[in-house]
């Protein structure tokens, strides 16, 4: 069974074009959504993957109604694969996983995203021990000063409650245990 997937995202575009493009090609059963392509967890998305069965097809208009990012694209493609099923763009015939020519050119897509995916990590790697080395700290900004936490040991060395510490910084009785 040939199971189409239509999208826009804004409210003023319609669905109409697609639809019928995609029954024209031969879709039993369209799903279909108003919905940002940026949202990974679109409903009638997760529905025709759902619906699909060993040896249907997920059929879409064009990869840009699919996915907006390669790593999306290899994720919906992932689920349509562990469902037995394959995939085709009618304008983009080259990502057709129902051939071995689309096979080969996803198989080289996947690996042109795991490579992104290291150089961003590298990069961000990089640029993190760099700002590491000019004094840039990392985290959560401290809830106390130097001169605070210095005082709220002094108080609790002198026999204050952590409670009552943390009362009068602001904070809670945890932050005063967790000091030096």
């Amino acid at each position: 069974m040939i199971i189409g997937y239509a999208r826009v995202s804004t409210d003023g575009q319609e669905l109409d074009a697609q639809q019928t493009a995609l029954r024209s090609a031969g879709a039993e059963r369209v799903y279909a959504e108003k919905e940002s392509g940026a949202k990974t967890d679109r409903r009638q998305l997760a529905r025709a993957i759902n619906a699909l069965n060993a040896g249907d097809v997920l059929l879409v208009t064009r990869l840009d109604r699919l996915a907006r990012s390669t790593r999306d694209l290899l994720n919906v493609l992932d689920a349509v694969g562990k469902a037995g099923a394959g995939f085709r763009s009618l304008a983009d015939p080259m990502i057709d996983t129902t051939s071995p020519h689309g096979k080969l050119i996803l198989a080289v897509l996947a690996a042109l995203a795991e490579f992104e995916r290291s150089m961003i990590l590298a990069r961000t790697a990089e640029g993190r021990t760099r700002a590491m080395a000019n004094g840039v700290r990392f985290g959560r900004k401290r809830k106390l000063s130097r001169y605070q936490i210095a005082e709220a040991l002094a108080r609790r060395e002198a026999g204050e409650t952590t409670t009552e510490i943390g009362r009068l910084f602001n904070v809670s009785h945890s932050t005063i245990s967790r000091l030096g």
